[in-house]
């Protein structure tokens, strides 16, 4: 079985972080799948996905390092061609990327105790986003 959904964000960019971890939960009980694979992808070359645990300062200090890896007032080619200040938001996700996949046994996502998934609005401004959810396995 392989099921295609997807989730739609309001995002305020500048590293807005939202938990996925619930939806996804969600969407995974509506499949049916006991047996098989999530994958979230972001469509997106200014947002990523992965994990992190979602508590206030683990966030920050993703938040903090990131900006001592791809500071947003760096000096970015790609700022200087198009002039939409984003270079650093294509940099981070590179680094973090577009897509996790996480395998799911006993109805369950895998996930360690303190580990949700997360996706990450890198851009500099708000904006609508939709993540592709597909759920590949054997149904219940």
């Amino acid at each position: 079985m392989i099921r295609t959904e997807h989730i739609r964000l309001r995002t305020r960019g500048h590293a807005d972080i939202h938990d996925l971890t619930p939806r996804l939960e969600s969407l995974l009980q509506e499949a049916g799948v006991s047996e098989g694979l999530l994958t979230v992808f972001t469509p997106s070359s200014t947002s990523a996905v992965t994990t992190i645990e979602y508590e206030d300062g683990a966030l920050d200090d993703l938040r903090r390092t990131l900006d001592r890896i791809a500071p947003p007032d760096d000096v970015y080619v790609h700022n200087e061609r198009w002039g939409d200040g984003n270079g650093h938001a294509h940099i981070r996700a590179a680094l973090l990327k577009p897509s996790l996949s996480i395998p799911v046994h006993a109805g369950q996502m895998t996930l360690g105790t303190w580990q949700q998934v997360v996706f990450i609005d890198f851009d500099v401004r708000a904006r609508q986003r939709t993540l592709v959810i597909q759920i590949l396995g054997e149904t219940n």
